[in-house]
Parts: C-alpha cells; structure tokens; sequence
C-alpha cells in the first residue's frame, strides 16, 4: 500500500513540474511588434545570467561572443555565431525558427526549446530569454546584446529588471570581456 501512495506522490510532483515549467516559460512576454528586419545586423552578447550547471562552470572564462543576425523567411532568423575562446574563435550557424508570435523561437540545433526577445529597442540593446536543455538538464539563460561593445546604463537596467523576474539572482551574472579573436568581433555595428 505504501509503494501505491509513494508512487502518486511522485507521479503527482513530476506534473506539477511540467505544469510549472510550461507557466514559468508562457509567462514571459515576446516583445510586442517584434520585427525581425530592424532587429537584424550585428550583436554583442554583452552580458549573460544563467542558472545552467555548464555555464556556472565556465562563466568566469567566456568572452563577448557576436550574432550576426538576418532576417529570413516565415519570420525565422538565421544566426551566424562566433564565440572566441583560448583555441581561436568558434562559429556556429542555427536556424531561429518561429514558433507562434514574432519573437518567439525554438533552436533545436542548439537545445534551445524557447527563446524570445523579450525587449529590444533595435538600435542599441535587445534582452534574449532562453529556455534549453544541455547534457540532459533543463535551464534558463537570459542574455544582453547591444549594437556596440558598451552596453548603455539603460540596457543594463532592462537586462537586471528581467531576469530577476525569472528567477535569477545576481550571483549568476557575468559581464563579459571583449576579445579580438573573432574578425568580427572587434567591429562597431552598423
């Protein structure tokens, strides 16, 4: 009898993490008229906050990766990544496909389940909500671009507003250093 109940009790919390997931992710916002030309060009990833066991390992070795981004079709975005690290500079292509609204992606390439530009102003900042799955576990990611390697007090601002929305805290913050070991990454967006 008691195998019975122990076995409910579990069955019971595994749909309320599923619930719970599936509400965490709905609640957040895609930002509203998202336009997938203005928001194409060059980013800096200036910033990132994650609760990512991979990425809590590693967060105080990474450098300011660049997305080059571009519109395509269906309101999808193709995405040129490069990333510099100690062996040179590491470049990835994915697909953003849209999933629902504008601003609202999946990355299967990349384990992203549900990404979302949840506010952008086009010219100078744009904050990146990620939902993934990496070796096996579930995490979340909220990422700052900006146009240039500075990013404004403003966006900073936006940036920390939301992802301690997500449930984030500071401590899994890092502000990333610039690197000249991607060609592009040295250059001011146009």
């Amino acid at each position: 009898m008691s195998t019975a109940v122990g076995m409910k009790s579990v069955m019971l919390a595994q749909v309320l993490l599923l619930f719970w997931v599936s509400t965490a992710c709905a609640e957040v916002l895609v930002q509203s008229d998202f336009d997938a030309k203005k928001f194409s060009g060059l980013w800096f990833v200036v910033s990132m906050v994650s609760d990512c066991k991979v990425f809590l390992g590693k967060k105080d070795h990474l450098l300011m990766p660049t997305m080059a981004v571009t519109a395509a079709t269906e309101g999808n975005l193709s995405v040129h990544q490069q990333f510099p690290g100690a062996d040179g500079c590491n470049q990835v292509d994915a697909e953003y496909v849209r999933v629902g609204s504008q601003g609202h992606f999946r990355v299967p390439a990349l384990g992203h389940l549900d990404v979302r530009i949840v506010d952008t102003d086009y010219s100078s900042f744009a904050v990146v909500y990620i939902y993934k799955e990496l070796e096996g576990a579930l995490s979340t990611m909220v990422q700052l671009y900006s146009r240039t390697q500075e990013a404004s007090p403003q966006a900073l601002k936006a940036f920390q507003d939301f992802y301690l929305t997500v449930g984030l805290p500071h401590d899994m913050m890092v502000m990333l250093p610039k690197s000249d070991a991607c060609s592009s990454g040295d250059k001011e967006a146009r």
